[in-house]
């Protein structure tokens, strides 16, 4: 007899283990929200001193405001622990003076500097000349939306700032206020208003026809050439005439400092003051050759500092308003990775927006108790990047820059699933 016995077997299927560049690469391709974008991402290992995640890491992207981290650099590499707020040399009858660019005279939201006290005693007994001689500055940047004028995020350049440059209208439950209202020029109210317009050309103001009826409102306005307004106002707060002369700035004068420089930059990079970014960037390049002029700020910082970055940057203004601005991911995780290597870990997470926390990362990344990203933003139409500092699930520390362009989605979508996608990858090493 033979016995026949059949043996059925069953063949697994064997499972390949991903990798964590493939699983961070799936994330991003299997995203139906960054799907229409141009998407960029690094990710760097501070511990292990290494790249572990590249894509499109050399091509460049529209930044945004995340070139405020290159102001910031540019901040710490010129600047002292104050920021200088004039230049100035005296004799026994007057006192002449030079504005370095310092956004914080009279800022609404920064404390009183000594700069005003300092110039009123000044002028108690002698006669004040201004000069600006030394400013190669124009009203906007190159590449700014001519449009966005009367919005609260573009106020004009000037080499002496006062009031951040723009006009405030406010109303809450102690009043109404304007300020500063010598500013205006004209004003008049407008039916169907929305919110307060400047004309284009001048400093006249339409005002809401329903704005004494609103319980609270609460607007910035940009005003017209500030660089010249600013010395009226300045006449007014003084109240003393100042001469204007066109005299060069001599080696020899004088500094007054006014805010402590981390005080401004952590406002700057934490909810991406334009205005104090754009001055900042002067005052820094103007610490190093005494001009305020954007271009030669760019220059300087980028030869005497960033003369090792991967990719030459263009790099336009201070602030990213500028679509001219082009940077690459790889370029921009440089830049932490040196800031990283040069500055105090906690002064470095101090200023930057942090997930859960504080600034324009404040309702993102809150899936944690302890905050674990600490970086920059920057959108506007069809822009988004998140570059920063991450800790991670294992207690990794890592650099990142996820820049994403050229997409057709609201922002906030875009923002959204790039949280979401970091707050994953955190969890995969």
């Amino acid at each position: 007899m033979v016995i026949i016995i059949f043996l059925s077997c069953r063949t697994t299927k064997h499972v390949p283990v991903l990798t964590f560049e493939q699983k961070v690469t799936e994330a991003i391709d299997t995203s139906s929200v960054l799907s229409s974008c141009f998407t960029g991402l690094v990710i760097y290992d501070l511990e292990e001193n290494k790249m572990i995640y590249s894509s499109n890491a050399s091509k460049y992207f529209v930044p945004a405001s995340t070139v405020k981290l290159f102001t910031l650099y540019a901040c710490l590499k010129t600047l002292g622990d104050s920021i200088p707020a004039l230049r100035y040399i005296e004799n026994d009858t007057s006192l002449t003076f030079w504005g370095t660019g310092d956004p914080t005279l009279i800022h609404p939201f920064f404390p009183d500097s000594k700069v005003i006290p300092f110039l009123k005693s000044k002028a108690e007994n002698k006669k004040l000349f201004y000069s600006d001689v030394h400013s190669e500055i124009y009203h906007y940047g190159p590449g700014w939306m001519w449009d966005d004028y009367n919005d609260y995020y573009q106020p004009e350049l000037a080499p002496l700032p006062i009031f951040g440059n723009v006009l405030r209208i406010k109303k809450d439950s102690t009043g109404s206020k304007i300020s500063p209202e010598l500013v205006i020029e004209k004003m008049g109210k407008k039916y169907g208003l929305k919110s307060v317009k400047r004309m284009v050309e001048n400093n006249f103001f339409e005002f809401p026809d329903g704005l004494d009826t609103m319980v609270a409102y609460d607007q910035e306005v940009p005003y017209k050439d500030a660089a010249n307004v600013n010395i009226k106002l300045l006449e007014n707060i003084l109240n003393t005439r100042i001469g204007r002369i066109y005299t060069a700035l001599p080696d020899t004068a004088l500094t007054i400092y006014s805010l402590p420089l981390d005080t401004v930059c952590r406002r700057m990079m934490q909810i991406s003051d334009n205005m104090l970014a754009e001055h900042l960037l002067l005052v820094s390049g103007s610490a190093l050759n005494d001009s305020i002029s954007t271009i030669k700020s760019i220059e300087n910082i980028t030869s005497r500092f960033l003369s090792d970055l991967p990719q030459k940057p263009v790099w336009v203004d201070g602030s990213g308003l500028s679509r001219y601005n082009l940077f690459t991911p790889q370029t921009i995780a440089f830049l932490l990775i040196k800031m990283y290597r040069e500055e105090p870990e906690d002064k470095l997470f101090s200023l930057m927006a942090t997930g859960g926390g504080k600034g324009t990362l404040r309702m993102l990344f809150n899936n944690e108790p302890k905050p674990y990203i600490f970086g920059k933003s920057g959108s506007m139409a069809g822009v988004y990047n998140l570059s920063g500092y991450m800790i991670t699930a294992s207690g990794k520390k890592w650099v990142f820059s996820f820049m994403n362009n050229n997409f057709d989605h609201p922002v906030s979508k875009v923002r959204t699933e790039v949280a979401s996608i970091l707050a994953k990858i955190r969890e995969l090493r």
